[in-house]
C-alpha cells in the first residue's frame, strides 16, 4: 500500500541516520570516559576498547529507543510542516491510522530492544566489572610500574623502584612502604628480583635498610641487610554472591526477588515499555502548525524523553527503598503513560476540544431532563 511503504522507507532512512550520530556520540563520550578511568588505575589501559565496546552495547537499548522515537517525530514532523498529512487525512486517513504502519515498522527494534535489556544488558555489565575487578585485585607484583609509586591490591602496602631489567624479573633502587598489624615499615634496597617457590612470588632485595615503627610508639628501629625475602601474592577476585544486581541474569532476579534485584527488574522491564509507550507519543507530539517551526515540538519531544527515563531512575531507587511496589510501579508509570498517550491520540483524531466537550455534556443533561 502506498501509505504504508511511503512511511516505512522515510521511516527507516531517518531511524538509520539518527542512530549512527547517536552511536557515533555515544562511543566517543564512553571513549573520553575509559580513558580517564584508566589514567586512574580503574581499567588496564589495554582492554580500553573492550570496556567501552562493553559500555556502549549496555546503553544500545537507550539509543535505540531514542533513535525510534526521534525517526518518528522527525518524520510525522516534515510531514505536517509539507502539508502531506493535508492530503491523507483528505484521503479518509485520520491519525490513529498511522498506529498500524509505524507498529509494523518498529516491532522488529522493539523486540531488539528488549533483548538487550533483559539479556545483553546483564551481560555486558559482568564482563566490564569482570575486567576492572581482575585489573583492580591483580597481584602487587603486576601493579609495580618503574618510576611511579603503586598501591597493592588490599591498600596497605606502596611500591616504587627506579628502573626494571627488560625480563621485568628485578630491578634497581626499590622503596617499599608497609602498614600491617599496627606496624609501619619502610624497606629501601638498591636491588631487587622475583623468586618464584612452590606455588608462591617472592620478592628478594639485596644491600638495603629498613625502618620500623609499631602504632603509638614513638621507638624507631633501624636495621641493615644483604638480602631479605618478602612475599608478594595476588589477590582473589569476589565472589558471586557479592555481584550487583545490573550483572545478574533477569532469571536470576526473578528467583531471587529482593528489593535490590526488583528495582533493577524494574528498570530492565520499563527500557522494553517505555519504546512500546514512546511509538504512541511520537504520533502525539510530532503535529505541529506549518506556518510554525517545529523546533518547539522536537524540544518537547526530548523533554519528554528525558522526564520519563528519570521516572525510570527514580521508580527503581523508590522500589529499591521500598517506597513503592514493583507491580504497583510499572502499572502506574507505564500503564497511565500509554493511556495518556492514547487519550491524547483520541483527542486529535477526532479533533476534541474542551468547549466540545462541555457543550456536549450540557446537551446530554438538557436531554435527560
Amino acid at each position: 500500500m502506498l501509505f504504508h511503504s511511503s512511511l516505512r522507507k522515510e521511516l527507516a532512512r531517518s531511524f538509520g541516520a539518527t542512530l549512527v550520530v547517536l552511536v557515533t556520540i555515544v562511543m566517543t563520550m564512553t571513549l573520553v570516559r575509559t580513558l580517564g578511568q584508566a589514567t586512574r588505575g580503574s581499567v588496564n589501559p589495554q582492554e580500553v576498547m573492550m570496556v567501552m565496546g562493553y559500555t556502549v552495547l549496555g546503553y544500545l537499548p537507550t539509543i535505540l529507543t531514542l533513535s525510534l522515537f526521534v525517526a518518528i517525530v522527525g518524520t510525522l514532523s516534515r510531514m505536517y510542516r509539507d502539508s502531506e498529512m493535508v492530503i491523507w487525512f483528505a484521503a479518509g486517513r485520520g491519525l490513529s491510522a498511522f498506529l498500524a504502519p509505524l507498529f509494523r515498522f518498529a516491532w522488529p527494534i522493539l523486540l531488539v530492544i528488549a533483548l538487550l535489556a533483559l539479556v545483553v544488558w546483564p551481560w555486558a555489565n559482568q564482563q566490564t566489572q569482570e575486567l576492572k575487578d581482575r585489573y583492580g585485585k591483580r597481584g602487587d607484583l603486576e601493579r609495580v610500574a618503574p618510576g611511579q609509586f603503586q598501591e597493592s591490591a588490599s591498600g596497605n602496602r606502596v611500591f616504587f623502584l627506579e628502573k626494571d631489567t627488560p625480563d621485568n624479573k628485578s630491578g634497581k633502587n626499590i622503596f617499599i612502604s608497609t602498614n600491617e598489624r599496627g606496624k609501619e615499615t619502610v624497606t629501601s634496597a638498591r636491588s631487587g628480583r622475583i623468586t618464584t617457590i612452590g606455588d608462591s612470588q617472592f620478592l628478594v632485595l639485596s644491600n638495603g635498610q629498613r625502618l620500623e615503627r609499631s602504632a603509638g610508639n614513638a621507638q624507631l628501629k633501624i636495621s641493615e641487610f644483604e638480602e631479605y625475602t618478602s612475599r608478594v601474592g595476588g589477590s582473589e577476585l569476589g565472589t558471586r554472591d557479592d555481584a550487583p544486581a545490573k550483572t545478574r541474569s533477569t532469571f536470576e532476579l526473578v528467583m531471587d526477588p529482593s528489593r535490590a534485584h526488583l528495582a533493577e527488574l524494574a528498570w530492565r522491564l520499563g527500557l522494553a515499555l517505555a519504546a512500546l509507550n514512546f511509538v504512541v507519543i511520537a504520533i502525539t507530539v510530532s503535529s505541529v502548525n506549518p506556518r510554525a517551526g517545529r523546533s518547539g515540538n522536537l524540544v518537547f519531544a526530548l523533554f519528554a524523553f528525558v522526564v520519563y527515563y528519570n521516572l525510570l531512575n527514580l521508580g527503581q531507587s523508590w522500589i529499591r527503598g521500598g517506597q513503592a511496589g514493583f507491580g504497583g510501579f510499572l502499572l502506574a508509570l507505564h500503564g497511565g503513560v500509554l493511556a495518556a498517550g492514547l487519550l491524547w491520540l483520541a483527542k486529535q483524531h477526532n479533533n476534541w476540544t474542551l468547549r466540545q466537550l462541555l457543550r456536549r455534556g450540557a446537551a446530554r443533561a438538557e436531554g435527560a431532563a
